[in-house]
């Protein structure tokens, strides 16, 4: 079974702050890479980069910018990547009306239905709602 794999995932991976996280981001795209299970939509590719090269707090950022476009493209060359449509985008705007989503959940969402993606893993959703045809999964809450 194929899971999409939220943002939280991908930068978790790189963020020292919360170790227990960080081994289970680690665990979670290893097997996936091993296993060929886990998807990405193109948006967390784009929100990774973001996400891991702006300062944490009044620090630095979790990667050097050049570190993180990187990082993205090693995403890029180890997991197949889920591009949107406007089909998809337009079944993200049904998803945030009828299921009360935020927009970037609810696209996330679009992503795992439109592409018949069974689970995302993500700590942004109801552990184990589902939603359509799809499930979610925290893979931190043993953290």
């Amino acid at each position: 079974m194929a899971a999409l794999v939220d943002t939280n995932v991908l930068v978790y991976r790189y963020d020292p702050r919360f170790p227990a996280k960080q081994r289970i981001a680690t665990r979670v795209l290893r097997q996936g890479i091993r296993a060929d299970s886990v998807r990405l939509p193109h948006q967390a590719v784009v929100e990774f980069v973001a996400a891991v090269s702006r300062p944490v707090g009044d620090g630095a950022p979790l990667l050097a910018a050049g570190d993180a476009r990187r990082e993205a493209e090693e995403l890029l060359a180890e997991f197949t990547v889920l591009y949107p449509t406007e089909a998809l985008l337009r079944l993200a705007l049904r998803g945030a009306a009828a299921y009360q989503l935020a927009w970037f959940d609810a696209h996330l969402w679009a992503y795992a239905e439109h592409y018949g993606v069974e689970e995302i893993l993500s700590e942004d959703f109801e552990h184990g709602r589902r939603y359509g045809s799809v499930r979610v999964r925290n893979p931190f809450l043993e953290a």
